[in-house]
């Protein structure tokens, strides 16, 4: 089972004057998908500024690394913008690491969003949160905190 991940445009009104940005969205499926719950939650509140419209297909339902592998990088080739939810587990070795190639999900993900050129953007759950490694060094926008404001500032950034 792989993680979930999502191809998703976010955009603003005028007061934030943000053109939409295709992004792709990096967590922890295991223990931050409520962030992306969130995200729509955010999107059917109309007293919110911030408008998601998912594209995404639900979790990929395979247990074929290769076939997890060629669908997130379509969805990361797809996107201008990569946005990672990052909680202390980002870089918690996955029991398939050697056939992913990487620590984890979120480290593929990470070096597949660098090859493609996307704008990196990462929102820290908290202070202690680890960027992925994939990352480190890498020229990215970060911010602490999971709220509407920063996640639209950070991609603004970015």
């Amino acid at each position: 089972m792989s993680q979930f991940d999502g191809l998703v445009n976010f955009m603003f009104d005028e007061r934030n004057k943000a053109m939409a940005k295709k992004t792709f969205v990096s967590f922890d499926f295991d223990h931050d998908k409520q962030y992306k719950y969130l995200l729509e939650a955010w999107d059917a509140n109309p007293d919110f500024d911030f408008v998601f419209d998912d594209r995404t297909p639900g979790e990929i339902n395979t247990t074929n690394i290769d076939r997890i592998k060629a669908a997130l990088t379509v969805k990361i080739k797809d996107a201008t913008h990569t946005v990672f939810i990052v909680g202390k587990y980002a870089n918690q070795l996955h029991k398939d690491h050697l056939l992913i190639g990487f620590t984890n999900w979120m480290n593929f993900e990470a070096s597949q969003s660098r090859l493609y050129n996307n704008k990196l953007a990462v929102v820290k759950l908290d202070q202690t949160c680890e960027v992925p490694n994939e990352l480190a060094g890498r020229g990215y926008r970060w911010i602490t905190g999971f709220t509407e404001d920063n996640v639209i500032a950070v991609l603004n950034q970015a």
